[in-house]
């Protein structure tokens, strides 16, 4: 039992399937390209995919819904979210190649069909989504500034397209900016364990 099941029991067989076959894929590729801290890639379930999927605990994306990884290096937090939504379509993109090449075995290897790893810098990406999401990339104002232009201006979700962070520690300084529209949710809400204190889901209307 993964530790996903605790806090997403309705998954699918075949969800399950594909968040168990994570293990394996990421220790077999991590060995090769290092995309996850080596001392790291055994909390692979915790510190990675349960960390992608609190995403899903602030907002359900309707089916239909198009959504950027920007920066997603190995597939997080892309690939734990295409797994959750399989209606949803998931575009990975990193400025180092190898790391979108670890993003793409794991997506084959367990059949993904709704998310696509791509080889781009986010300056090249000008296609239009619903949401922008990432982990801990670069500071809130950068990202604002570089994916804007991504933010498409028809609304499908119960919530405002924008962006959605991942982010750990003091966050106040970058979120101070937007402090009128911001939204910061502590993941310790929402997951018991210790690691998830002091880290945060931004989301951000644009």
């Amino acid at each position: 039992m993964q530790i996903t099941d605790k806090y997403f029991p309705d998954l699918s067989d075949k969800q399950k399937a594909q968040i168990d076959a994570l293990d394996g894929l990421y220790k077999e590729w991590n060995a090769k390209i290092n995309v996850i801290s080596r001392k790291d890639i055994d909390n692979l379930y915790e510190h990675h995919v349960l960390h992608s999927l609190a995403i899903a605990r602030l907002l359900r994306f309707k089916p239909g819904t198009r959504i950027l990884d920007l920066g997603t290096g190995g597939g997080f937090p892309g690939v734990p979210l295409a797994i959750l939504f399989p209606e949803c379509c998931f575009t990975l993109i990193d400025g180092t190649r190898k790391k979108i090449l670890v993003a793409r075995e794991v997506v084959n290897a367990i059949g993904l069909e709704n998310c696509k790893p791509i080889h781009r810098r986010g300056e090249d990406e000008h296609d239009k989504y619903d949401f922008v999401v990432s982990r801990a990339v670069m500071p809130l104002p950068d990202l604002v500034k570089l994916v804007s232009k991504n933010i498409s201006k028809n609304q499908k979700n119960a919530m405002p397209n924008g962006i959605v962070c991942l982010k750990g520690g003091d966050v106040h300084g970058e979120t101070l900016p937007f402090k009128k529209i911001v939204q910061v949710s502590p993941l310790s809400s929402w997951f018991d364990e210790e690691w998830f204190k002091e880290k945060y889901c931004i989301y951000l209307p644009v």
